[in-house]
């Protein structure tokens, strides 16, 4: 490295030590507790379609926050992000069609990331490294190389990522975990999972390609396909989630949260299950995963179908959702911990916890390091789906054990012009 790239690299690396914001507390601005306008957040919202919706009213409307700018490829969710920050906090919110322009501001300190699954690496290592703190939806990548240069991007650049597992922040599942991990149900035996499932995905006639849409810039990395209306949408009835190139299918939507819970439950956050089993491998009738210890994490069983998760253990059971919470036998959901029983992180809000990360950088309910682990269960599970085969997983060296195509398949080749930033 000659001396110009050094003196480059180090005043990058200064940068990004030194522009953590100024918080000032709100408790300490007097009996008002108004923020002033520069002691706030300053945030910017990438990817402005649906999951947005829910950001932008939270950092739009609280004290410590000011969404300072939205970001889409799409010119009518982009109209509608900022039409939406403007009407709820007032004054003035950019727009931007290159999220490269909006991380380039100084007075963004944070960046939500709420694109489709393969663009969450690029922008999340970008607004790293342009010193920007990162709150990125679930599942934090595309592929397992991905999620670990996320890891490496978060250490380079001492940011604060929280990944979007919100589940964490429910005290339904918080409460679920450390009953397991405080051995209240006993041995557990398995651990069903309610994921539902996409219709398959398929391949429609071209379509004229919307005006307000730039279509190349919203494929990114992943390969050219002719445009039709269903590839590039994002509704909940599957649009984009349907297809491989963009995700990983129902294993990274639900998956990226129950399969989450499910890893934290069980003490796992640093390891992960060593086997994928797909549906219909040999007439196995659930997609699984498993421990080194044997137990089995099932997909859609038939018997639990309609709770979220269902932990099943030698001395009772555990069953959980977003709006559900109950025991067998149903006095464990009124019990209470004793002096030595392990209590885990607490968090009712996890926006708010990234907030709080933002200030005193304490790492928020689920880093980097965690959503990288969860995520690569889901990424895995995808693998053993599309090859209809099993694979074996060593969590510690993280890698794939005799299958050359499924280790290719940990990573994706992407377009010329969409590199993975350093």
């Amino acid at each position: 490295m000659n001396r110009r790239h050094f003196v480059k690299a180090s005043a990058a690396v200064m940068g990004a030590a030194f522009s953590a914001p100024m918080i000032v507390k709100p408790e300490t601005l007097g009996l008002s507790g108004s923020v002033a306008p520069n002691s706030r957040i300053g945030v910017g919202l990438v990817g402005n379609g649906l999951i947005m919706r829910g950001h932008r009213s939270y950092y739009a409307t609280r004290s410590r926050t000011q969404v300072m700018a939205v970001c889409d490829v799409n010119s009518k969710h982009l109209q509608e992000g900022q039409d939406d920050v403007v009407n709820l906090q007032g004054g003035t919110c950019d727009a931007y069609a290159d999220y490269e322009e909006m991380i380039a501001r100084p007075d963004i300190d944070a960046v939500v990331v709420g694109t489709p699954d393969h663009w969450h690496a690029a922008i999340s290592i970008a607004a790293m490294r342009a010193g920007k703190d990162v709150y990125c939806e679930k599942p934090m990548t595309l592929t397992i190389d991905e999620s670990k240069a996320m890891v490496a991007a978060k250490e380079r650049y001492g940011r604060i990522l929280q990944v979007g597992s919100q589940q964490r922040s429910n005290w339904r599942f918080h409460k679920a975990a450390e009953i397991i991990r405080n051995g209240w149900i006993g041995e557990i035996k398995e651990i069903r999972t309610r994921l539902g499932t996409f219709p398959p995905p398929f391949l429609a006639a071209p379509e004229p390609i919307p005006e307000e849409l730039d279509y190349d810039k919203w494929l990114g990395p992943t390969p050219y396909e002719a445009y039709f209306k269903a590839r590039a949408e994002g509704d909940y009835s599957g649009g984009w989630r349907r297809f491989w190139e963009y995700g990983s299918r129902k294993n990274g939507d639900w998956g990226a949260h129950h399969y989450d819970i499910v890893q934290w439950a069980l003490g796992m956050d640093e390891s992960g299950p060593t086997l994928f089993v797909p549906q219909g491998y040999e007439g196995e009738p659930y997609q699984y995963h498993q421990y080194e210890n044997g137990l089995k994490v099932i997909r859609n069983h038939k018997d639990s179908i309609q709770h979220m998760i269902h932990f099943i253990g030698t001395e009772g059971d555990v069953y959980v959702g977003r709006n559900e919470f109950r025991t067998n036998p149903s006095e464990l959901a009124v019990k209470s911990k004793s002096p030595s029983d392990e209590r885990l992180y607490h968090s009712r809000d996890h926006r708010a916890n990234w907030l709080d990360g933002i200030e005193t950088r304490k790492e928020p309910i689920c880093s980097v390091y965690i959503g990288h682990r969860s995520g690569t269960i889901c990424y895995l599970a995808g693998i053993a789906e599309r090859l209809e085969r099993p694979i074996t997983w060593n969590p510690n060296t993280e890698s794939i054990s005799g299958d050359r195509i499924a280790t290719r398949m940990m990573d994706r080749p992407r377009r010329a012009g969409y590199e993975l930033p350093a």
